[in-house]
């Protein structure tokens, strides 16, 4: 068994409004998607993604009236989106500053063009040069941005911990996640950063975890990160996973519709399905306009959607 990648990842923000606004208006995603929290149902969740929310190209958020993060290790640190070139980088430079939205300048960072910049809330992303690897996207014809530079999915995930060996473990034996190489942190030239590889490898498909041994716990909260997913590409698979982290004994969530379990520094990892996809239980042409509950809720939609804030 092999994950394929990465499927998404899930955030959280306490301005759901402006969040919206950022991710549709600035970078220029798709919304493809409008729930709720299912355990908690005055909270939004929100999907951002390609045309058609294609596996991998995924960023959600949860809507959770909580004080910023303090930021810290035990925690997933940036979230890399992938684009065509650093010509593309470039114009995002520019399109960012234009914006009022500072970043680093692009720069070199483990062998890629890359450009660091945060969203309002503090969430830290990057931008990165993945010289064509990884799955098309399906570009957006309504995006402010062209579709020539539109985001083209998620990228390396960055993670950091205390101690490296215990993650190891369970990245390599349990995940059977291939160490890949290494390189010195971009912000701090004391710590490393160690890259994991799934599947056919490349910026699509890595996992990096930085050894911050001196750095606080996180506190987590509002611009942090609640969870990354892995891909699987059927149920098939998924079931096989289940199996596995019962014989390697790693406390897991069991298979519900959304499968979650902790690797040893407690960063919350999911495995997820690449089907059925967004546009299973809506109209593609319409997807994100309207919030889609889950069979179970929709006898309480009227409650549920009362209990919503606005976010146009």
């Amino acid at each position: 068994m092999e994950l394929k990648g990465i499927h998404h990842l899930t955030a959280v923000s306490a301005d759901i409004a402006g969040n919206r606004r950022f991710y549709t208006e600035v970078l220029g995603m798709r919304l493809v998607k409008r729930s709720v929290n299912q355990d908690d149902v005055s909270a939004y969740h929100l999907f951002y993604a390609d045309a058609v929310g294609t596996p991998g190209t995924d960023v959600t958020f949860f809507d959770w009236s909580v004080p910023p993060e303090r930021r810290g290790t035990h925690s997933i640190v940036r979230t890399h989106l992938r684009v065509t070139s650093r010509e593309t980088l470039e114009w995002w430079d520019a399109r960012l500053r234009e914006r009022g939205v500072a970043n680093g300048g692009v720069t070199e960072v483990d062998g890629r063009a890359t450009l660091y910049f945060e969203d309002p809330e503090g969430q830290r992303l990057a931008l990165v040069d993945d010289g064509g690897a990884g799955d098309a996207p399906v570009p957006w014809d309504a995006s402010p941005v062209p579709a020539e530079s539109q985001v083209r999915g998620l990228g390396p995930i960055v993670m950091s911990v205390p101690e490296l060996e215990p993650t190891e473990q369970v990245l390599t034996r349990v995940m059977n996640m291939r160490r890949a190489r290494e390189y010195v942190h971009p912000d701090e030239a004391r710590h490393t950063v160690v890259v994991y590889e799934m599947g056919e490898g490349g910026p699509h498909a890595e996992l990096h975890v930085a050894v911050q041994p001196d750095l606080p716990v996180v506190r987590p909260g509002a611009g942090g990160v609640h969870h990354v997913a892995f891909r699987t590409p059927n149920e098939e698979e998924y079931h096989g996973w289940t199996q596995r982290l019962r014989e390697m004994r790693i406390p897991n969530s069991g298979e519900i519709d959304r499968y979650y379990f902790r690797e040893p520094n407690g960063i919350l990892f999911e495995i997820a399905t690449d089907g059925p996809g967004f546009a299973v239980d809506e109209d593609a042409a319409t997807l994100g306009e309207s919030v889609v509950l889950p069979p179970f809720l929709e006898p309480q939609r009227e409650r549920i959607l009362a209990g919503l804030k606005p976010i146009g």
